[in-house]
């Protein structure tokens, strides 16, 4: 087993959501961890876990997103787990940095949310990215340079998500985890 798998069962293993949904979907990707091996790999066809960041300005009023050019939506920044990679937080720290070109992100290695969502990524079939979401902040001052791997990268209000956005839950949790 791959080093994200590893920790991914025992990042999940250990956390306990506060929402009762939040729960079963932790259970529900402990079982996926359990059945698969390649469970963190992209080439596992049935769904693999993926590693997201939530990216917020120094103050936490903030976030992050970039309008994904293969989703045509604004989303929070992240991705596959890579070779490299040896736990799910360093995943999300790995692709905060690249996707927004900030230095000095810091991660919070507890995880905020979980989504499972149906997606066609690089394998060029129908897949699911069962997602594991952690907080990361900039640091004061920070700016980002678009990748090409965006159509564009912006702050917006934690509180105010694009038209459109499904990402309402997600920024919610990220507001409660703030508010701690």
């Amino acid at each position: 087993m791959s080093g994200p798998h590893t920790d991914a069962r025992h990042t999940l293993d250990t956390w306990t959501p506060r929402e009762p949904q939040q729960d079963a979907l932790r259970h529900a990707f402990l079982a996926l961890l359990d059945a698969r091996a390649d469970a963190c790999l992209r080439a596992c066809e049935p769904g693999h876990v993926t590693s997201s960041a939530v990216l917020v300005d120094a103050a936490g009023e903030h976030a992050m997103l970039t309008l994904h050019p293969r989703v045509g939506r604004w989303l929070q920044l992240g991705g596959h787990c890579e070779s490299t990679d040896t736990t799910l937080a360093g995943a999300a720290l790995r692709e905060a940095t690249e996707e927004s070109g900030m230095e000095g992100l810091i991660v919070d290695p507890v995880p905020v949310h979980l989504d499972v969502h149906p997606i066609t990524c690089s394998l060029g079939k129908p897949t699911r990215h069962f997602d594991v979401r952690f907080l990361v902040h900039a640091p004061a001052g920070a700016q980002p340079v678009r990748s090409e791997e965006s159509l564009d990268l912006r702050w917006w209000p934690l509180e105010s998500l694009p038209d459109g956005s499904d990402l309402g839950p997600l920024m919610a949790a990220a507001r409660a985890r703030l508010a701690r």
